[in-house]
């Protein structure tokens, strides 16, 4: 499947169901150049998923929001839960293994501990 690139408008409704790798990048980063076509792949590979590429130069408003302060940033969105974030680019192998964890989580296990520690924060 490919890309998606989307905007301020439509990117709180794209994180809300099922898998999401989000790629935080800018074109006058030379460690995005390298990870965007890696990105692109791992993409091809799982059409269940959906890869999106936003470009933090043009929607810097959004990438402020979610604390964008290094790119290329990674972040992965399971039903709108953030589940990773990660700064910098990684290998084809290492984001591949990363897809199939996040397929692999038990949602329910993350909501609960999102529930414990929240509780704990009152």
């Amino acid at each position: 499947m490919p890309t998606q690139t989307p905007n301020g408008d439509n990117f709180a409704s794209l994180l809300k169901n099922g898998i999401v790798f989000v790629d935080w990048w800018a074109p006058w980063c030379g460690p995005c150049r390298i990870f965007g076509p890696i990105f692109d792949r791992v993409a091809d590979q799982n059409p269940e998923v959906v890869f999106a590429k936003v470009n933090a130069e043009e929607h810097p408003d959004l990438a402020v929001s979610f604390g964008i302060r290094a790119i290329p940033t990674l972040m992965i969105f399971r039903d709108g839960i953030l589940v990773f974030s990660q700064s910098g680019a990684m290998p084809e192998k290492a984001l591949q293994v990363l897809a199939d964890r996040v397929k692999d989580l038990d949602m329910e296990q993350v909501r609960t501990k999102l529930a414990t520690h929240a509780k704990m924060q009152d």
